[in-house]
């Protein structure tokens, strides 16, 4: 089971470079405008009533700053932050410990909470509504119900599939936040804070560069300028250079839309092999090697809001735009 306090303390290095790139605050989050607005309005009063904060659900695509955000939460309502996922906790038990060792107010933050075990899941409920926990004590005739007090705390849950939680679970959130893909100049801005960080320079173009190919995701953009500032220095550059970028962007296979080698061979399995599609989601993962939940978490969010791709009730379609993108003739209806 996974679970951790957040204090500074005893972080190795990766570790440290990781949070590193992590806002602390609100101001400090680049992007997501509407949902800082609307979290510092929701916090500000929390504090003001000196209770803790509604219960946090947030969701959206990966790679967008869920975990990021709910790390805000706990500093700006400054207290504690616990970490743990929904996999990870396997038993009750295993959740009752970890509630039964919260302090008043703490964040309990949990990752991909989708995918919680029912049983489980079941303790959270009295536990989010009225902060207590129901413990069966015993077996057979003997068995009997105790009821524990618990610290009054906030419920960070996130997920990348909203529609898998159940009904009784996404009820008890007060606060329900959708955080959206990003702008071009945001992740821009991203990229040149972590530039800061990892001591290498960028000039704007370049910035720009890896940021539009970033698919409007920060954790993308991260990892692609890591892979551009390694061959940046072997290069011996002092500043990351625009032609420097758009060779290392072309060795990833990553074109200038931000599609990758599985985007393209997903969506030329649709217009090659099934002549545009329909085609199921199952039959699209065997054609091209990968699981179904990956293709229907990490890319197809993407691909459908760039309209590279549609979903109908028969399967997935390659819009004139996925023609367009491959220099292909679009298919007659007839």
């Amino acid at each position: 089971m996974e679970e951790r306090m957040i204090t500074g303390e005893q972080l190795d290095q990766e570790e440290e470079i990781e949070l590193s790139l992590r806002p602390q605050s609100l101001n400090q989050y680049i992007g997501q405008t509407t949902v800082k607005e609307n979290l510092a309005i929701f916090i500000k009063a929390a504090k003001l009533r000196n209770e803790p904060l509604d219960h946090v659900l947030l969701y959206g695509p990966p790679g967008l700053g869920k975990t990021t955000m709910a790390s805000i939460i706990s500093n700006e309502m400054e207290v504690a932050f616990r970490m743990t996922s929904g996999p990870a906790i396997e038993r009750a038990g295993d959740l009752a410990a970890i509630l039964s060792g919260l302090e008043a107010g703490d964040v309990l933050f949990i990752d991909e909470i989708h995918r919680l075990p029912r049983a489980v899941e079941e303790i959270l409920y009295p536990a989010m509504e009225d902060f207590c926990l129901d413990i069966v004590i015993g077996t057979g005739s003997t068995a009997r119900s105790v009821r524990l007090d618990l610290p009054p705390f906030t419920l960070v849950g996130a997920t990348t599939r909203a529609g898998l939680l159940s009904a009784p679970l996404r009820d008890r959130f007060g606060v329900l936040t959708r955080l959206e893909y990003y702008e071009v100049e945001d992740l821009r801005e991203i990229v040149e804070r972590t530039s800061i960080v990892f001591d290498v320079k960028i000039a704007k173009e370049p910035a720009l560069e890896i940021a539009r190919r970033s698919r409007g995701t920060p954790r993308i953009a991260n990892r692609l300028l890591k892979r551009v500032r390694d061959i940046s220095q072997v290069k011996g550059e002092e500043t990351i250079s625009l032609e420097t970028t758009q060779h290392a962007l072309e060795m990833l296979q990553v074109d200038k839309t931000g599609l990758d080698h599985i985007d393209h061979k997903l969506l030329l399995a649709i217009i090659d092999a099934f002549q545009g599609g329909p085609v199921g989601l199952d039959t699209l993962a065997a054609t091209v090697g990968e699981e179904s939940q990956t293709i229907e978490d990490v890319y197809e969010p993407f691909l459908l809001q760039k309209g590279f791709i549609q979903r109908t009730p028969r399967g997935r379609l390659a819009t004139p735009k996925a023609y367009e993108h491959f220099n292909r003739p679009l298919l007659s209806s007839d």
